[in-house]
């Protein structure tokens, strides 16, 4: 299975959710794409075994992923302070993967019904998700 992350800013979510699939699956390839080097920087430190910087490889990833995980507004242009493009938002959307969103108010994005959990919390609960998709998962 092909994961990918993708997270901005600095990268502390997407460096949690690398640091969690890689204690839980074994053999699947994780992709870390940052919006910036220090999101980028941070999903490497996370363990991701592959990293890239940037819109096109947003744009790349989105077409061959399994699965796309990452905070609600990679599917919003212009969301985490204008660090999502509208093609970074595009090739999120139109991805044939299935996508995984943690809620982050702070993208202007509200979800109505969500309860209010910490990051933690959320990730926790997506890691889970995506380890009932994943063969050869170690529970």
């Amino acid at each position: 299975m092909n994961i990918v992350v993708i997270d901005g800013q600095g990268g502390s979510l997407g460096k949690s959710i690398v640091e969690q699939l890689k204690s839980r699956l074994t053999g699947h390839e994780i992709t870390a794409i940052g919006t910036n080097s220090l999101a980028t920087s941070n999903m490497l430190k996370g363990g991701a075994d592959h990293v890239a910087t940037g819109e096109n490889p947003v744009v790349v990833a989105c077409r061959h992923a399994d699965v796309v995980i990452g905070p609600v507004g990679i599917l919003a242009a212009d969301a985490l302070l204008g660090e999502i493009t509208p093609a970074m938002a595009a090739a999120v959307g139109q991805s044939p993967a299935h996508k995984i969103l943690i809620p982050v108010n702070r993208c202007n994005i509200t979800i109505a019904g969500v309860q209010d959990l910490s990051y933690a919390e959320y990730i926790r609960i997506a890691i889970e998700e995506i380890c009932r998709q994943c063969p050869q998962v170690d529970h």
